[in-house]
């Protein structure tokens, strides 16, 4: 298969695997040579010696099966400190994803995805110290980010998919933005976005082996075994008028409803890049708690529909935890939250007492609380979800594989 490498893409290109079967390991290389004709008239001659990496990769096929249990690693929140051209916690970030690959190379603990969830790159180092703002910088960043030796060999061989939240922009986008933001760092943050995050989710219609067309929105929907994910963005169709304040467009709220309301009889992930549930005791405006009428739609719409099975997953808090929440007006509702993050951040975590457990939702008359289920982890880790048709369980890790605490399990 061949593909062109395109600058206006940074060099990159994504071939479409179609036709193969559910359940194989498959080993493929990628390689590269030089040639001047066009794409559809390429084809390889003796002069021409394709550049073939020493390296032979590895992937597993998804089971075709509906009610065949999935494992998802899942993870937020990784923090790049790039200044002044240098690289300072160069290989902090990326040391957490080498106990993932040992995982998967132990036959008893497989993974079937990869969910990273928000703050793949910190593009506003430190909020203020010389932000990416042009195109070429954005693309600088995701390539010092991407090709580090774990993640590279990760997303080398399980499927990953990705979204993102605030700092692939800058954080806490838009309340600070202007209108100088939204024309010029907006379109390059999301340009390079489309081009490292977005080209390897299910977002691009596939033709002849190679994705094309132009995205209209950046939330999607795939489903694996006895599992299915709608993947929300929870950061670029906000608005912060008083007279239209939403965390979403109407359009990403009829689709998600839809979904939930679908009757498969699957566990459902609601992946949002940042917290649904439980509050914050100091928001910030950043969270679903600052934009209640959506969140109390969503809620209310899972309760009066008597739907199961559903799970929030979440991260940017910079801890991680698993919580239920509760309806006083219904003792058989059950909505779950399980957040991870961060996967690396240098700096202080947020703690427990941060967060308003036990106490009712605002915005929703006292009619839902939320209830902790397992410790809070203020510290480095990623989570393992491991989905069954009757249980979900939650494992978190720190960043040199050690189990953090006994496993949460949630059983429908």
């Amino acid at each position: 298969m061949f593909n062109k490498l395109s600058p206006n893409f940074d060099m990159t290109a994504v071939f479409v695997l179609d036709g193969l079967e559910s359940s194989v390991e498959y080993e493929y290389r990628c390689g590269w040579f030089f040639a001047e004709a066009e794409l559809e008239k390429v084809q390889l001659t003796k002069d021409q010696q394709i550049e073939w990496p020493a390296v032979t990769h590895r992937f597993s096929t998804a089971n075709s099966l509906n009610n065949a249990r999935q494992s998802f690693i899942v993870g937020s929140c990784r923090y790049l400190l790039r200044l002044f051209g240098g690289y300072i916690f160069d290989d902090s970030g990326d040391k957490v994803f080498r106990p993932i690959l040992e995982q998967i190379d132990e036959k008893a603990m497989p993974v079937d995805a990869h969910l990273m969830i928000g703050d793949q790159i910190y593009g506003d180092d430190l909020n203020f110290a010389a932000p990416d703002r042009r195109l070429d910088q954005f693309l600088e960043r995701y390539r010092a980010v991407f090709s580090q030796k774990y993640i590279q060999q990760l997303m080398a061989r399980i499927p990953t998919y990705m979204i993102l939240d605030d700092h692939e922009i800058e954080d806490n986008w838009p309340a600070k933005a202007t209108n100088r933001d939204r024309a010029t760092l907006y379109p390059h943050a999301i340009h390079a976005y489309q081009i490292y995050q977005c080209s390897h989710s299910p977002l691009f219609p596939a033709i002849d082996g190679r994705i094309e067309g132009t995205l209209s929105h950046f939330w999607y929907s795939f489903a694996q075994g006895c599992a299915e994910c709608f993947v929300m963005d929870a950061r670029t169709e906000r608005s912060l008028s008083e007279a239209d304040r939403r965390m979403i467009k109407n359009t990403q709220m009829s689709a998600l409803l839809s979904w939930l309301n679908n009757g498969s009889g699957k566990v459902k992930l609601v992946v949002s890049s940042v917290l649904v549930f439980p509050d914050l005791a100091n928001d910030s405006d950043d969270k679903w708690g600052a934009f209640r009428l959506q969140r109390k739609k969503i809620i209310d719409f899972v309760a009066n529909n008597k739907i199961r099975k559903v799970i929030f997953v979440s991260g940017d808090v910079h801890c991680s935890f698993v919580c239920e929440l509760r309806s006083s007006v219904d003792p058989d509702f059950r909505l779950h939250s399980v957040v991870s993050s961060s996967l690396f951040w240098p700096y202080p975590h947020t703690e427990q007492s941060d967060f308003l457990f036990g106490q009712p939702l605002a915005g929703d008359g006292a009619q839902y609380s939320s209830n902790l289920l397992s410790p809070t982890i203020s510290t480095d880790n990623f989570a393992r979800i491991s989905v069954e048709l009757n249980k979900v369980e939650v494992t978190y890790y720190e960043r040199k594989g050690c189990l953090l605490g006994e496993s949460t399990i949630l059983k429908f």
